[in-house]
């Protein structure tokens, strides 16, 4: 039997003749009739006993329900999965994100995204750029946002968007500042290195060495996060990504974009064999949004 004589069998077995079961599949009475001699054929013995107008299971119909039943339910458990992951009923997004994305921009869009899917459920985590291949290898998220693929690494990548470097400093400590910030403007004040933080600490790092500027090194910071931390506290000042000035900002603190300015891809991370799913691709265009709103 295949999965149309199992239908069949069923819809006859519960409604209990070839007319009702047809309304309730919405199909003829002919091709219940027909599929039903069919899988009588293929089993070798009879199914229903024709008595009047009804059909009375046999002792083997009987036996053989239970089983039909199961994949019955089986099958409408299926369909139902399928509809939710078309519709996004359900459903549950895995994301992970450096922690600089994780607590401004990635909240921010799972708000709007659930604003119009409130039946979808996040599961999100923070991780650390060394730590974002073995998430995804390990299957414990799906897609993983960050700046930069991990080079060699055989993963697919879906650009979100640009971040930007910005100077996170206490108004008291650079005060009058214009829009923009000179590097050597940064020479004699206490800085918060995140040269070790991944590749968004080495881009800063690379342009002072380029220029050949060395500032005042107080503090190593690595997490952006941390660093914010470190500049309310007074320790110093720092060069963070705009979404970490941005959710850190407090009275008191001010940020301003660098001269010239040092910009950033962000990425939305994937194994190569589980590509986002269509719920997944939809949630990632609402969190480009946010990026490129930042």
């Amino acid at each position: 039997m295949n999965l149309r004589h199992i239908e069949i069998f069923h819809a006859v077995y519960v409604n209990g003749s070839v007319s009702a079961a047809a309304r309730a599949l919405n199909i003829s009475q002919p091709s219940v009739s027909k599929t039903l001699r069919h899988a009588e054929t293929l089993l070798g013995f009879e199914l229903f006993q024709r008595t009047n107008s009804r059909l009375v299971p046999t002792e083997d119909a009987h036996a053989l329900f239970g089983d039909v039943a199961d994949i019955q339910e089986r099958v409408r458990a299926l369909r139902e999965a399928g509809r939710n992951l078309r519709s996004g009923g359900g459903a549950t997004l895995r994301i992970s994100a450096l922690p600089s994305l994780a607590l401004g921009a990635l909240p921010t869009a799972v708000a709007r995204f659930m604003a119009r899917r409130p039946d979808v459920r996040f599961d999100l985590q923070t991780v650390h750029h060394d730590d974002l291949l073995r998430k995804l290898y390990e299957r414990e998220t799906d897609i993983a946002i960050a700046a930069e693929v991990p080079r060699g690494a055989p993963l697919g990548k879906v650009w979100l968007g640009e971040g930007e470097l910005v100077v996170l400093y206490r108004e008291a400590d650079l005060p009058g500042m214009a829009a923009r910030i000179d590097l050597p403007q940064l020479v004699g004040h206490p800085f918060i290195t995140l040269a070790a933080s991944g590749p968004i600490g080495q881009l800063f790092a690379q342009e002072l060495e380029r220029l050949g500027i060395e500032l005042q090194e107080v503090a190593s910071a690595r997490t952006f996060y941390i660093a914010a931390a470190l500049v309310r506290a007074g320790v110093g000042l720092s060069v963070v990504d705009n979404f970490t000035a941005e959710a850190s900002l407090a009275d008191g603190l001010a940020m301003r974009a660098l001269k010239p300015s040092l910009t950033f891809d962000v990425h939305a991370m994937h194994l190569l064999d589980r590509p986002p799913s269509a719920l997944a691709s939809e949630f990632l265009g609402v969190l480009r949004e946010v990026i490129e709103a930042a």
